[in-house]
């Protein structure tokens, strides 16, 4: 039996097919479970067109997770439709460019609040809206976000880190609060993608330079396959008990404290 076998999923944030979210789609598709996409704006047509090159196209539903109208609405939408929501991606992000790039002392408070209500508060919007949906589920439902490790200052990426760092002890709360209600919350740490949102970010290459040279395990940048394997394992019944994780998919990168540096090898041992 594939591993989402019969499972509703909600998936926001599919602008591109280099995205995380696409590939997410496309594996949970792969493994049994239907899905329905989200997109707001000008931004709707680009997921609409990307639903198109999924292996079945799935329906897409207007949602700005700052509306609550409009997470009402989907929420109502997908109630009628399935009756049950078993697992939402959350893969929503957005910081002014007047934020990041090296700006973090110049950066208004307006900015740095945007990049909190977009990129952390909305997975409490997400979590808060869909829980009537996701308590249904058979096997407990699974509210999954795309994260970036917060517990370092990292160059250029500024007010960004810290909206991570809220997404992260948001996620801690919601799978306190969630939890008896048999909703799991987890986070995916994935390693630096070239993805349309990675392209915003002044000064990228800097962290992609990083993962290059020091991650233990080579890290594909192009590559988002590894992380939505991960986001399939998390929205599978696999992770029945797994809630308020940060799931590191970096090869390896944040366990370590010096990068770019192997060990010597060890000397020879002298025979007696």
């Amino acid at each position: 039996m594939a591993l989402l076998d019969g499972k509703k999923l909600l998936i926001t944030g599919v602008l591109t097919d280099r995205s995380i979210a696409y590939s997410v789609a496309r594996r949970a598709q792969e493994e049994g479970a239907e899905i329905v996409l989200t997109g707001f704006g000008r931004a709707l047509r680009l997921t609409q067109r990307m639903a198109q090159r999924l292996p079945g196209t799935p329906d897409v539903l207007e949602l700005d997770v700052t509306d609550e109208e409009q997470l009402a609405a989907a929420v109502a939408e997908l109630d009628q439709r399935w009756g049950v929501v078993d697992g939402v991606l959350h893969a929503i992000a957005f910081v002014p460019g007047d934020a990041l790039g090296g700006r973090f002392l110049e950066a208004p408070v307006a900015s740095a609040t945007a990049a909190f209500e977009i990129s952390a508060f909305s997975l409490k919007s997400l979590g808060a809206a869909f829980a009537p949906l996701l308590e249904r589920a058979e096997q407990g439902g699974s509210l999954v976000g795309l994260d970036f490790d917060a517990s370092k200052a990292w160059p250029i990426y500024d007010w960004a880190g810290v909206s991570k760092a809220a997404l992260e002890s948001v996620n801690r709360y919601l799978a306190q609060y969630l939890g008896p209600r048999g909703i799991r919350s987890n986070l995916i740490a994935a390693g630096p993608l070239r993805t349309m949102a990675a392209g915003a970010i002044e000064g990228f290459d800097v962290l992609a330079q990083a993962w290059e040279q020091g991650a233990p395990l080579k890290w594909d940048l192009t590559d988002p396959e590894p992380v939505a394997d991960a986001a399939v394992f998390l929205l599978s019944s696999l992770s029945r008990a797994i809630s308020g994780e940060i799931l590191h998919v970096d090869g390896g990168f944040h366990a370590l404290g010096v990068h770019g540096v192997t060990a010597p090898p060890p000397a020879p041992v002298a025979e007696a």
